[in-house]
């Protein structure tokens, strides 16, 4: 059985769940007003991991995650560009999706929409201020948090330290510092639904919890997002429902950050911040090796070196491939390699050390076949192909056929770059990009794939 740290325990503990065979899990996903960045891009693969590792060990995986289609910061950037948050939600989320599927993650089963759930969000809210658990104020509803019994859990402090710590703002009618909106009453021109309150919309905080609910039942099984997501997001998600008596997630996992080298960020530099960026320029199944090189819950450095470092992987595992080419067929995987790889994901979901199986695996085989012993590496080719399986990483047979015109111009390109003329690389770059190929920048040099 897998086990994986929780934040509500502590510790790391058996991820025990609901129904025998069955994981249900809720991640919180995008709130659509930007493009995802390399952040986004590593929680997507986290739990992407975890659910290609569930299904692989044999069980039923339930994937819940959500879109966040109205927020102040939608609505911000609508009013900025003279547009409609309709608008700037549907462009944004598109972007989403091109990232998630370029870095191969798998699309949820389910991806609710908040504003899909606003009716049920206001009987929520309705129920909450009937048993006296939420009030009303000139600019919205909020949860009373001095009534919902622990408080504080996944933040690991409690209700005084964070009321303490909190800041109070000029004639503030809360009653508590920490007491957070459940309802917005609108201002003139934004978006709105009707409510007994007056018209408005849903707080974040209360969107997550009714879907959450709504789709995966009490008791649902596990509940994750980023550390910056424990509070005060999950914990006010979590309010409500102990407010309520309802059983909510019974396991919360959540990964550490990202941290991007100082330098500016640009396509001419090689480095990025945005994820939509980084699966145009270079290839995606780079960034998925260098998430599995650490470990969830880690920060995790995102660099040009660290980014070229893990394509020089992605090559080795291209070229093995290309090596391993027809063999193995139905040949049963070497059990002792897999159970070996068991044991490091079971273990708090070590991807790194099952990486490091991995590669080591490959070495062994690329022995066996230089001594032509194909018999004694046919099982772990095997083993390999399972874990590459488990882990979501693609491997390549054949190399790309590179037309004389495109290497013109990524030579061309390098000239620009070596005089500065960072606008002109930029510019070939996408020429190259829209031809359908894709450079590689390493410190090595410059390789070029088909996209």
């Amino acid at each position: 059985m897998i086990r994986l740290f929780d934040t509500a325990k502590g510790a790391v503990v058996p991820l025990e769940t609901r129904e025998p065979g069955k994981v249900s899990m809720y991640v919180c996903g995008p709130t659509v007003y930007g493009p995802p960045h390399v952040g986004h891009g590593r929680s997507m693969l986290v739990f992407d991991v975890l659910r290609r590792y569930l299904e692989w060990s044999g069980l039923e995986v339930r994937h819940v995650s959500n879109i966040t289609d109205i927020d102040d910061q939608i609505i911000n950037r609508a009013e900025r560009e003279g547009r409609t948050p309709e608008a700037v939600a549907e462009e944004c989320e598109a972007l989403w999706w091109e990232g998630a599927d370029s870095i191969g993650v798998a699309r949820p089963h389910d991806d609710p929409h908040a504003t899909d759930w606003v009716d049920q969000m206001v009987e929520m809210i309705g129920t909450l201020v009937d048993r006296g658990l939420a009030y009303v104020i000139s600019d919205g509803v909020y949860l009373d948090t001095s009534k919902v019994e622990g408080y504080g859990l996944l933040a690991g402090q409690d209700v005084a330290s964070l009321q303490a710590g909190a800041r109070i703002e000029a004639n503030d009618e809360k009653r508590h510092p920490i007491d957070f909106v459940l309802w917005k009453l609108a201002k003139p021109g934004e978006p709105t639904w009707p409510s007994p309150w007056g018209e408005g919309r849903p707080g974040w905080h209360t969107e997550c919890v009714v879907m959450s609910l709504g789709l995966l039942g009490d008791g649902f099984d596990l509940h994750g997002g980023g550390a910056d997501l424990r509070f005060p997001h999950h914990e006010n998600e979590r309010a409500q429902a102990v407010a309520l008596g309802r059983d909510f997630a019974h396991h919360w996992m959540h990964h550490g950050f990202v941290e991007i080298e100082g330098e500016k960020m640009s396509k001419s530099l090689g480095n990025f911040t945005n994820l939509i960026d980084l699966v145009r320029t270079t290839d995606p199944r780079a960034y998925r090796l260098l998430v599995l090189q650490s470990h969830y819950r880690s920060p995790m450095e995102v660099t040009r070196d660290t980014i070229a470092q893990a394509r020089q992987g992605i090559a080795r595992l291209d070229a093995f491939a290309r090596n391993i080419a027809g063999l193995a067929e139905g040949v049963e995987p070497d059990a002792a390699v897999l159970d070996r790889f068991r044991a490091l994901m079971d273990d708090d979901l070590n991807t790194a050390g099952a990486l490091s199986l991995l590669f080591q695996a490959v070495r062994s085989v690329n022995q066996s076949l230089q001594i032509e012993d194909v018999a004694g590496a046919e099982p772990q080719i095997a083993a390999v192909r399972s874990m590459c399986v488990a882990l979501g990483l693609e491997l390549s047979e054949a190399p790309d056929e590179v037309p004389a015109e495109i290497v013109a111009k990524a030579e061309e390109r390098e000239a620009a770059r070596a005089a500065r003329d960072f606008a002109r690389a930029d510019a070939l770059r996408d020429e190259i990009t829209a031809a359908g190929w894709i450079l590689d920048d390493s410190p090595q040099g410059t390789t070029i794939r088909r996209a």
